[in-house]
């Protein structure tokens, strides 16, 4: 026990600055992906054969606005791309929406649950359940409680019971093997209760999105509440959803400072 508490204070402050400071992203860090139409060639078709999951919208045949709920942020389209239409913003971080709708266009993302706000504002429980994905996202997410993020500050834990969690976080692609579980652990939750899909895989399937032992992503299965895209989401965008799900803009004052 002494050595661990020395290491510890050696160790000395960990937490991040985010909130209200901008996060530490890494420098391949992609951000959010757009797309220019009016710059694309005629009958340049190099995005849409490079991209692995169909995350490209098309209009009349023309590349027209990227889906990050599919999108896996390889930034393979900006490479191909001659007409430099397609690029990422590698300081947008905060890409999570409330509508499935919202990944195509963030102008026409609906809000947040009011009931959810009413009630989880100081504090959520999550309940997180793995449907088949490659651990990816979970680690992303399980990052969130090392000191360096500190989860627990802004009154957000996680629960082995769905019977106290507020929310259930579910990543992977939902294999058909876990779609039984994951329906169980959902009906094991008192209501209210809410869903975030995270990762492209919850999302609309990933890369599995057309594979017959998936579901091809949670939209049909359980209708989400919080969209969080990414493969896998960056910790700060998964903590910047989670914040605005509960009403609390980055910047917000945590319960532990009021």
């Amino acid at each position: 026990m002494f050595t661990v508490l020395k290491a510890r204070l050696k160790q000395g402050y960990q937490t991040g600055k985010f909130p209200p400071a901008p996060p530490n992203l890494p420098e391949k860090f992609q951000g959010r992906p757009t797309l220019v139409a009016s710059q694309c060639q005629q009958d340049c078709q190099a995005c849409l054969e490079v991209c692995p999951t169909a995350a490209i919208v098309q209009n009349e045949g023309r590349p027209d606005r990227i889906d990050t709920g599919k999108c896996l942020f390889c930034g393979e389209c900006a490479a191909v791309c001659p007409g430099k239409a397609i690029s990422f913003d590698p300081k947008e971080y905060r890409l999570a929406t409330f509508s499935r709708q919202g990944l195509l266009d963030p102008q026409q993302d609906s809000a947040p649950p009011e009931e959810l706000q009413k009630l989880c504002r100081r504090s959520l429980s999550i309940r997180q359940v793995s449907a088949g994905g490659c651990a990816a996202c979970e680690l992303d997410f399980n990052v969130l409680n090392t000191l360096a993020w500190d989860l627990s500050r802004f009154g957000i834990s996680v629960t082995a019971s769905p019977r106290h969690a507020d929310c259930l976080l579910v990543t992977g692609p939902l294999s058909r093997n876990m779609l039984i579980g994951l329906q169980k652990t959902y009906a094991a939750m008192s209501r209210p209760k809410w869903v975030i899909a995270c990762g492209a895989c919850a999302i609309s399937g990933g890369i599995y999105q057309d594979s017959s032992e998936c579901c091809g992503g949670l939209e049909e299965i359980i209708k989400p509440d919080l969209y969080i895209p990414g493969c896998p989401p960056h910790p700060a965008s998964i903590l910047d959803g989670l914040l605005r799900l509960m009403g609390r803009e980055s910047g917000t004052r945590s319960p532990a400072d009021s």
